[in-house]
């Protein structure tokens, strides 16, 4: 971890200067705040007012930051030296660091992400020399050796296209590549440009070295070589180049990737420790086996309330619905919004997200897939968490059901829903449905095209008003009047009394909402 201080330090005075000091505060992410809408910030964050162009600007994006507990808010002159905006860092205590008035917020982002992933890449490889691993922890050193052989800017990549780290002189490459660190991985657009041209097949060949030219977008060229280990695609390394690279320098670079797959096995060991010691801490808090506290420490939740939000995944390919869990649960863990805790239960995952931290943004973006089914229960604080996981397996049912519209459903909103079923449920372990008359209407519904007990399902809920049933029903009022007319003549029971008419609604409701 480092400090704001840190962080400042290392960036240099040219580009930072502290305007208001709150050094013990750790700094975990770069966040760019956007104009027009109030980003999501979580504890540690380094702000960028990118879009601050008034002093209200400043203040307001302070308070806000602030109260989510980010480190610090970068601001340009003259706003980090305004006495409204200090009073208000002081009031919130967060730390506001002024950034040269000439400095581009694009190179920023790049300086402070790579500040942050060489601090915990330091970090890392202590703990790996401490344990006798190896010189293998600092990605970015590596990145910065490649480029060295192959005289280019580098980026190390996963499997997934997901920039791990990056070399020294990145600002004399193209869009493509500005947009792939901005972004922490490859573009959607960028990626298709580089299937299109059949990059990626040739890297699941066994190629050692790929030369892709110039394009007419303008994206320079690229050689790219695989990092494997026995047999299995790790990542690739991605170099920008001028032109076509003589083989001997080409040969070189390729000489890394022994070294690079060596660090990426060693780090996907122990990722997935680490996620199979996280799944079995949350498995526990859920099943109310754990101490909620003491899990709650140990994978860093935080303070304030938390959500659990359930996640279905309706297939009937087994294997195929485990493959698309599994690739949920690694972007879920990767990070949307506050990186959430994550488990599986009998086929489903739960996640345990902050409230107002994590779920907003993890309600977007899983609202915005094509699939899954999502559930969530109320915000609790840690130690009544198994409420919540009990409300999001409630609100799972009534999406499987069909009794809500989907695909993301909080238990909050859905409360008239839950109630009816809720109610259904019970009436139906008492039976009511088959005393009284309702059951003479029963038998007719065997016929074709029946449709005596939903015409009279919405007429009761309607308070016999014929316009608002039909609509309900998407038939004229006349056809209802005439429905009705067979329901009265076919049903031994007084329509006019309101006890009768009460007892056959909560008959009809237990039928449809059980």
């Amino acid at each position: 971890m480092i400090t704001v201080r840190g962080v400042v330090d290392r960036v240099g005075p040219t580009l930072l200067r502290t305007a208001v000091a709150m050094e013990q505060h750790q700094v975990t992410d770069v966040v760019i705040a956007e104009a027009g809408r109030r980003t999501p910030v979580a504890a540690g964050d380094l702000v960028l007012g990118v879009a601050v162009h008034a002093t209200a600007d400043a203040v307001e994006l302070v308070r806000h930051a602030g109260t989510q507990g980010a480190a610090a808010v970068l601001l340009k002159p003259p706003h980090a030296a305004r006495s409204a905006v200090k009073s208000a860092a002081l009031r919130v205590g967060t730390a506001i660091v002024e950034v040269r008035g000439g400095a581009a917020w694009a190179q920023l982002v790049w300086l402070l992400r790579s500040v942050l992933d060489a601090a915990a890449d330091e970090t890392e490889a202590s703990g790996l020399l401490n344990s006798g691993a190896g010189p293998f922890g600092d990605l970015f050193r590596l990145a910065d050796a490649a480029a060295s052989v192959v005289d280019a800017p580098v980026t190390i990549e996963d499997a997934n296209s997901r920039v791990l780290a990056y070399s020294a002189r990145q600002d004399g490459t193209d869009p493509a590549r500005v947009s792939t660190i901005m972004g922490r991985r490859v573009p959607d657009d960028v990626l298709a440009r580089f299937r299109s041209r059949g990059v990626f097949r040739e890297l699941s060949r066994g190629r050692t070295t790929i030369f892709v030219p110039a394009q007419k977008d303008g994206t320079l060229p690229r050689l790219i070589v695989p990092i494997r280990m026995g047999g299995e695609l790790l990542g690739s390394m991605w170099a920008v180049v001028p032109g076509p690279v003589p083989d001997d320098r080409a040969a070189a670079f390729a000489d890394a990737a022994p070294v690079v797959a060596l660090h990426l096995l060693r780090r996907r060991a122990r990722e997935d420790s680490e996620r199979r010691r996280s799944a079995e801490l949350v498995r526990s808090v859920l099943e109310g086996t754990g101490s909620a506290r003491l899990v709650a420490a140990e994978l860093d939740l935080g303070a304030g309330e938390h959500r659990v939000v359930a996640i279905d995944v309706p297939t009937d390919d087994p294997l195929g619905g485990e493959g698309v869990r599994l690739a949920l649960m690694e972007r879920l863990t990767e990070g949307v919004g506050e990186r959430p805790a994550v488990t599986e239960l009998h086929g489903v995952l739960y996640a345990v997200v902050p409230d107002q931290a994590g779920w907003p943004a993890l309600r977007e973006a899983l609202a915005a897939m094509a699939g899954p089914l999502v559930a969530a229960g109320s915000p609790v604080e840690i130690g009544d968490i198994v409420r919540s996981r009990t409300e999001a397996d409630e609100g799972l049912s009534l999406l499987r059901a069909g009794l809500v519209a989907g695909p993301v459903v909080v238990h909050g909103e859905v409360w008239a829903v839950l109630v009816l079923h809720r109610a259904a449920v019970a009436a139906g372990g008492a039976d009511v449905t088959a005393v009284g008359p309702l059951p003479q209407l029963r038998a007719h519904e065997a016929e074709p095209g029946a449709w005596y007990l939903d015409t009279l399902y919405e007429w009761l809920r309607h308070h016999g008003d014929p316009r608002t049933a039909a609509a309900a029903l998407r038939i004229h009022p006349n056809t209802l009047r005439y429905r009705m007319s067979r329901v009265t003549a076919l049903l031994d029971a007084d329509l006019s009394d309101p006890d009768v008419r009460l007892a056959l609604l909560i008959q009809l409701a237990t039928q449809r909402w059980r």
